[in-house]
């Protein structure tokens, strides 16, 4: 049989970081199989969704690399299903379980149900147990009062092997008792709504999150009764914070689009993603698309919750941004320096062998792409102020502004202008002048840079060129004599 996964989404936000996790090993376990990886938007809370939500989700799960196949009901090939367009469906599954026996109409309140309940409470959105009040009704019931649909649930164990907790055992009946499939404004429960789609589009394969996994027997029944073959299940374990609690905003950001935003790639965040909780076994820690397809494994995720840790994500991201070709590099810092007012066409065409050598520099330095912009502004723009603390730091003593024009002026005719070039002629400067060698390297950083920290400091230079350099050096010298002679007339 061919695989068929899914990915199921509810548009009520933005795509969770767990839920990224979940939708990409569905997206994985498909792929590894040779199968199909369907998309349904499970709409049918109306007044839960948000608006323009699915966009969202479906952009997010684009730019995770996560494609997926088939056609909806409407909007295109590569739309996804949605259930509100698939009513008829779900109330044709209603009325066969109620012609066969499966399930009952109920009147019953929820604050009815939880006056007459007394078993131990369910899972929390799940409310308490359901007593049995309308099972066998045999006073009329209310006429001021639509019905529900409960599905009739006996006293035994539902049993299943689940793809990472391996054998699982549930007592629906203790536990939740006779669930409601349609609630009495209409609306397929989510319980029944799942199973008629998941049925209905030949799933074998359900691979979803840990917090659905009190669901699965409730989702079992309904197959039993229904007559249909159920999918194998498979339930990833949730993702926590470093405080071990469920991952919250807490924790910092927490939905896809946030990360997006502060500027990871999409390998990156992929192959942080999968590795939560996996293991492909082996040293090897970065992966393509293409090569976790070919690792993956749902033998390989671990059952305990995985802990999420931004450091982790932040080596995951420098890892991948050193291994992008200098054209996707361009093409992935080019929005960042447009923001910052800082692109030129010039930097994709006359200009672009440079760029490269620019980029290929502060690559080492950037954790993320919003880095490059504040570390090339010195080579794409020009320096109009310097970091004062640097200033006070590292020029303040005496002669300062002295030996950077020196510098200037033995810079200003040197032919070649290279790394090793620049840096003899910066120790003789020193050694003429009686500075120590670091004190000027400080120096020259701060007049070519502003700042006190950049990437080598010659290969620095040379990048940045000798005109700029000296006109730079000769900027911070007027600027240090004129701070000097404020300092002497403030005295």
């Amino acid at each position: 049989m061919t695989y068929r996964g899914r990915f199921a989404p509810s548009p009520t936000g933005d795509v969770h970081f767990g839920t990224a996790r979940t939708a990409l090993a569905a997206w994985l376990a498909a792929r590894a199989a040779g199968g199909a990886y369907v998309m349904r938007v499970e709409d049918l809370d109306g007044p839960r969704s948000v608006p323009g939500a699915e966009e969202r989700i479906l952009e997010d799960l684009r730019w995770l690399g996560l494609d997926w196949e088939e056609g909806p009901d409407v909007g295109g090939p590569h739309a996804p299903y949605r259930q509100s367009l698939r009513l008829a469906r779900y109330d044709a599954a209603v009325e066969q379980l109620l012609a066969g026996g499966h399930a009952f109409r109920c009147w019953c309140s929820r604050a009815e149900v939880a006056r007459a309940a007394a078993a131990p409470h369910g899972p929390a959105d799940d409310g308490p147990r359901y007593p049995g009040t309308c099972r066998a009704r045999t006073t009329p019931p209310p006429r001021d009062r639509r019905p529900s649909v409960r599905l009739r649930v006996d006293a035994e164990d539902v049993t299943f092997v689940d793809g990472v907790h391996g054998p699982w055992r549930e007592n629906v009946a203790a536990a939740i008792g006779d669930f409601v499939i349609r609630r009495a404004d209409g609306i397929p429960a989510y319980q029944l709504a799942v199973v008629v789609d998941d049925a209905a589009m030949g799933m074998t394969d359900i691979v979803r999150g840990d917090d659905l996994l009190g669901s699965t027997g409730r989702q079992l029944l309904l197959y039993r009764a229904l007559g249909l073959e159920p999918p194998r299940f498979a339930h990833v374990p949730l993702i926590l914070g470093a405080d071990k609690k469920r991952l919250s905003k807490r924790h910092g950001a927490t939905s896809v689009t946030e990360y997006q935003r502060q500027g990871y790639l999409s390998e990156a965040m992929t192959n942080f993603l999968a590795l939560l909780g996996w293991s492909p076994g082996g040293d090897q820690e970065i992966f393509t698309h293409d090569e976790l397809v070919e690792r993956f494994t749902l033998e390989g995720i671990s059952g305990g919750n995985a802990v999420f840790n931004p450091e982790k994500l932040d080596w995951f991201n420098q890892q991948h941004l050193a291994r992008l070709s200098s054209d996707d590099l361009i093409a992935r810092v080019k929005p960042e320096l447009e923001a910052a007012g800082l692109w030129s066409d010039a930097l994709t065409g006359d200009r672009r062998a440079w760029f490269a050598r620019v980029l290929a520099l502060l690559v080492p330095r950037a954790k993320r792409l919003g880095d490059f912009a504040p570390q090339a502004a010195p080579f794409l723009g020009d320096v109009t102020s310097y970091d004062q603390a640097a200033v006070d730091k590292h020029l303040s003593a005496p002669g300062v502004a002295h030996h950077v024009s020196a510098l200037a002026d033995a810079y200003r005719d040197l032919n070649p202008f290279d790394e090793i070039s620049t840096e003899r002629v910066l120790r003789s400067v020193a050694e003429q002048g009686g500075v120590k060698f670091g004190a000027l390297v400080h120096a020259t950083r701060i007049a070519v840079t502003g700042r006190a920290v950049s990437p080598g400091l010659f290969e620095t230079l040379v990048l940045i060129g000798r005109p700029r350099v000296v006109a730079r050096l000769e900027a911070l010298a007027r600027y240090l004599a004129e701070r000097s002679g404020a300092v002497a007339e403030g005295a």
